[in-house]
């Protein structure tokens, strides 16, 4: 299947740049093509968006795109291409920069799940200043189980609870399961950012 033909869109190319520039602090203007991040990339070629693709839909003014594909939500963070990136540029600040604006403008997410673990992650990392596995998961399986349920699908919240049993039955024998609740030394200080963050997004 042949790629989709890029645009230049001069218009609003500037304006998402630089949006996504301020908010990511990654220069996209530094990129030039190498292609070293897509060639590390673990999903590229799994959502057929790989880090330089995605930089070039940016630089391209192409919103739509930048928004809905698959690497925004599947990218898992591993900082491989910044690693390889002769510049720096981090794509992962930059899935989650896209991440933000979908949820800002109330754009439906193209993995659901994945954007309800992220809003789980960040609400119980905001709580203890880090992410607690007992606490995350909590919030992400109420969260999930009740839009099912909205929908009538019974079975597949059962489903859910049965298998989050068995998987947690393993980690417990592995020792992987941890119950103590982990927290930071200043929590005010993590909750004084996530105001100051929220602040500037009402801006």
């Amino acid at each position: 299947m042949s790629a989709k033909t890029l645009q230049y869109e001069a218009e609003g190319a500037q304006i998402l740049l630089r949006g996504i520039m301020d908010k990511s602090g990654q220069n996209l203007l530094a990129c030039y093509q190498c292609r070293r991040c897509a060639a590390g990339c673990p999903v590229g070629e799994e959502t057929g968006v790989t880090p330089d693709r995605l930089i070039r839909l940016i630089l391209l003014g192409d919103r739509e795109e930048a928004l809905n594909n698959l690497l925004v939500w599947k990218c898992v963070a591993c900082y491989t291409c910044g690693t390889r990136c002769p510049n720096n540029i981090q794509t992962a600040r930059i899935t989650e920069t896209l991440k933000q604006i979908a949820k800002e403008e109330h754009l439906e997410p193209l993995r659901p799940r994945i954007a309800d673990f992220h809003s789980a992650f960040m609400k119980a990392a905001g709580h203890m200043g880090r992410f607690n596995e007992i606490e995350g998961m909590g919030i992400y399986e109420v969260k999930t189980a009740v839009k099912e349920l909205k929908k009538g699908n019974v079975g597949a919240v059962i489903e859910e609870m049965k298998n989050q049993a068995k998987l947690g039955m393993k980690m417990m024998k592995k020792k992987r399961m941890h119950f103590k609740v982990d927290k930071v030394k200043n929590r005010t200080e993590i909750k004084a950012l996530y105001r100051k963050a929220k602040a500037e997004k009402g801006a």
